[in-house]
């Protein structure tokens, strides 16, 4: 979640809005929207064929290095697994493509024209890259509805937010959103009410309101029932294709139903890649990772 969206948010507990309209809403609709190199409005370029990609990233902390000579992309519309043992590099590479750590070298492009390293962490999120961090972050004393509503794209000013009300368009995206994320029967309920999974659906409903290109999940089932990691393949699953999305997960039932190329990384770098059944049956992963 962006930092001037976690400001507006302070700002707007405080008011609470009449959604009486909202039996009218419907799951039409939506915007498709990019950003250009400079955090301008414009479509995001994939003229070679690839939403993200990185090359030979090196990054040190203290002498140790978390990442090692990175490279690797990701198509648009793809949905890529990256697993790997701790201290592999996973955060540390998510943290390099949002802005959040500087590598000390190489290279990482958001489509075919945007140099990310050009980037603050808080205009990358405007570009259209959304993260999701392992524990969900969702205002509990708001609704469902009002989280939603909060992560709209809009002015986040201080007045723009006392102010704000949807408008057509912007109801159809919730409601569309709402759907997606199997919340329409929880609209009213109070986020802090949720389970530990629908709290995880609805922090990701709210980085969809903001219209990624490419989404970054961190381990998104953990702390999950069965039934709810079942729903959470489900809508990864619906979101490949409109979106991008990396998923580093531990869990491999969860990997093998949801993604057909997987990356594992370790030592900061790529040590195989290929579908699970690949991966899995590799020497150095068994080694390193999965074990005998």
């Amino acid at each position: 979640m962006t930092p001037d969206l976690m400001d507006a948010g302070a700002e707007r507990i405080a008011r609470h809005s009449q959604h009486s309209d909202f039996g009218k809403l419907t799951a039409s609709g939506g915007r498709e929207a990019g950003y250009g190199r400079h955090a301008t409005p414009g479509e995001v370029d994939v003229t070679h064929g690839r939403i993200l990609y990185l090359e030979d990233v090196s990054v040190s902390f203290d002498g140790f290095k978390a990442i090692n000579k990175l490279s690797l992309d990701i198509a648009p519309g793809e949905l890529r697994c990256v697993i790997g043992p701790n201290g592999a590099g996973k955060t540390t590479m998510m943290d390099i493509i949002t802005g959040k750590t500087r590598p000390d070298e190489g290279t990482v492009f958001f489509g075919s024209t945007i140099d990310l390293l050009r980037h603050k962490e808080a205009d990358i999120a405007q570009l259209g890259i959304g993260r999701k961090f392992q524990k969900p972050t969702v205002f509990e004393q708001l609704t469902v509805f009002e989280n939603l509503e909060l992560a709209l794209k809009t002015d986040k000013g201080v007045k723009s937010s006392m102010l704000f009300r949807l408008d057509s368009a912007q109801s159809d995206r919730l409601a569309e959103v709402l759907h997606t994320i199997h919340l329409e029967d929880s609209v009213s309920r109070l986020a802090g009410k949720l389970s530990h999974g629908q709290k995880q659906w609805l922090e990701i409903g709210m980085l969809l309101m903001q219209d990624p290109k490419l989404l970054l999940l961190d381990e998104p089932v953990a702390g999950m029932t069965d039934e709810e990691t079942a729903r959470t393949a489900e809508l990864f699953l619906k979101l490949k294709g409109k979106h991008s999305l990396m998923v580093v997960e531990h869990d491999m039932s969860f990997v093998r139903t949801i993604s057909e190329i997987v990356t594992v990384l370790c030592d900061g770098s790529v040590l195989a890649q290929g579908t699970l059944d690949e991966v899995q049956a590799d020497e150095r992963v068994i080694e390193v990772y999965l074990g005998r």
